[in-house]
């Protein structure tokens, strides 16, 4: 009984915690009606969105759905069908996906129709409209050992940093964790970015990598994965591997706040340029993010970067979204803009990654690749958009099961 009484206690003091990234197909019938808009469960999974609205929709709303390229989202969605595999709703369609050797655009079209319903996503408050912005793979100049030259350390996870899984205490809890560390018998807050880069005395030891940049490896944890140049010339690449459990904030939006950016320049590119401009309130700025990013190692020989799926991106087609809003690697039709004008960016893509400032219904991240042209687009883009995500013919009756 006294384990009980203390429970709520416990699970708000965290709480409190928390708030302080084939072959051509033979043609077959393909039902024309939709099934109806799906309610979503409260203690959804992340594969079971529950921080949105989808509305059945038609095939007819997805603007440029006939003119669009499909096989890079096809080869993105085979990627997603590594992970979906272990999903008894999504196995049987990614086994039909795996027998098409050959695929053409019309075969994937067709493919798509036969086995999903696209529905509109749409945000709490009924609106259809959201903000997409972009990320990329940046290279960084690093070294296996510091010098005056590569002085800024990139950490593995500490060993001190607790992962408290609230879904073990409350159901109703579920995929909520919340981050800390141990003083004394205590559970508190693991240190901030200013704490960490002040004082890390509890980091010593875990230094993976250092680079010569401080801003460039603030926008490393940014992205959450990019490659490091080291000086014989051998490229490493490294990936998100925990972060301390603070709040985003985004340094552009103070930037614009305080009168030292205009909104139009609060791009990546707009606050490098004012942190060369302005050294001596760069380090304070930075520490504005109290969100810290640990990484680790991955293989070099990856297609791409590793998302939160677990299978690597694919360029100009893998989306971060929130999970509990959309199913993580499902195939999502966007509708949006290019970087910085109004020419229509309308393309099939797969959820495959996530991101900390990635909330809510219509939010995406478009991640753009590696390289400089990936850099600019992905430094740019803060487009509004609309999203569609094709969901299994039985998915509603899938999520009716589980209640």
């Amino acid at each position: 009984m006294k384990n009980q009484s203390t429970l709520p206690i416990l699970a708000l003091s965290l709480w409190l915690l928390a708030a302080c990234k084939t072959e051509t197909l033979s043609p077959t019938p393909i039902p024309n009606k939709p099934s109806a808009s799906i309610s979503l469960p409260a203690n959804a999974s992340p594969a079971s969105p529950s921080s949105s609205q989808l509305k059945a929709s038609d095939w007819s709303q997805l603007k440029e759905w006939e003119q669009d390229t499909l096989l890079p989202a096809w080869t993105a969605f085979l990627q997603s069908c590594n992970a979906l595999n272990k999903q008894l709703l999504w196995r049987e369609i990614c086994k039909k996906a795996s027998t098409i050797k050959q695929p053409s655009n019309g075969a994937i079209r067709h493919f798509f129709k036969q086995h999903f319903i696209p529905h509109q996503v749409l945000n709490l408050d009924g609106s259809d409209e959201g903000l997409i912005t972009g990320y990329y793979e940046p290279l960084l100049k690093g070294s296996r050992t510091p010098s005056q030259q590569y002085r800024y350390p990139l950490y593995a996870p500490p060993d001190e940093l607790l992962v408290i899984d609230l879904g073990d205490v409350y159901p109703e809890l579920k995929n909520l964790q919340l981050r800390g560390r141990l003083e004394g018998r205590k559970v508190v807050p693991y240190y901030s970015r200013a704490e960490i880069e002040k004082a890390p005395v509890s980091l010593k030891g875990r230094e993976l990598l250092w680079v010569n940049d401080q801003v460039e490896l603030f926008f490393l944890q940014i992205q959450g994965s990019g490659r490091i140049a080291l000086e014989n010339g051998e490229i490493l690449r490294v990936g998100y591997a925990d972060q301390n459990g603070h709040p985003y904030q985004s340094i552009g939006k103070l930037l614009v706040q305080h009168g030292e950016l205009p909104i139009e320049k609060a791009s990546m590119q707009g606050i490098k340029q004012w942190g060369q401009q302005n050294p001596d309130k760069l380090t304070e700025l930075l520490h504005q993010n109290s969100r810290y990013i640990f990484f680790q190692e991955f293989p070099n020989n990856l297609s791409g970067p590793l998302g939160a799926l677990g299978v690597s991106l694919t360029a100009g087609r893998s989306l971060a979204i929130d999970p509990h809003a959309m199913p993580q690697g499902a195939p999502v039709f966007l509708s949006t803009t290019w970087p910085n004008s109004n020419k229509p960016l309308n393309r099939l893509m797969v959820a495959q990654d996530t991101g900390s400032a990635i909330k809510g219904g219509v939010r995406a991240d478009f991640f753009w690749g590696f390289g400089p042209e990936a850099a600019s687009h992905a430094g740019k883009m803060k487009q509004k958009g609309k999203m569609w995500v094709l969901l299994p013919r039985n998915y509603s009756s899938h999520l009716q099961a589980r209640k």
